[in-house]
């Protein structure tokens, strides 16, 4: 039993139609991915500059210096053993905090 024309057409419209459809989906699909992924990296950026901030407020004569001299100041306070101790008794805090506040100890 073969299909008429006129059915084959009207199949193809109804399948045009629904190709149109699912490719808006797929387009407001990636619309959304866009705004999220936007939105960590403005968070990022957010922190990122709060930080800098944060550390010319406390050594101001940070200012002066260039991106690489800055980059190898804090490579090397990094790391200085002091300051990884107080990094990581600062991130382990934190860690501990977190988990009371999400677990409830």
């Amino acid at each position: 039993m073969e299909k008429s024309l006129e059915q084959l057409k009207q199949e193809y419209e109804k399948t045009t139609v629904l190709l149109e459809r699912e490719k808006r989906k797929m387009q407001r699909l990636k619309n959304r991915q866009a705004y999220l992924e936007s939105g960590s990296r403005k968070q990022r950026t957010h922190r990122l500059i709060t930080r800098g901030a944060a550390i010319e407020s406390i050594a101001p004569q940070t200012k002066e210096l260039s991106e690489a001299e800055f980059y190898s100041l804090m490579e090397n306070i990094l790391n200085l053993p002091q300051a990884e101790h107080f990094i990581r008794s600062a991130t382990e805090n934190h860690a501990r905090i977190s988990g009371q506040e999400k677990g409830g100890d």
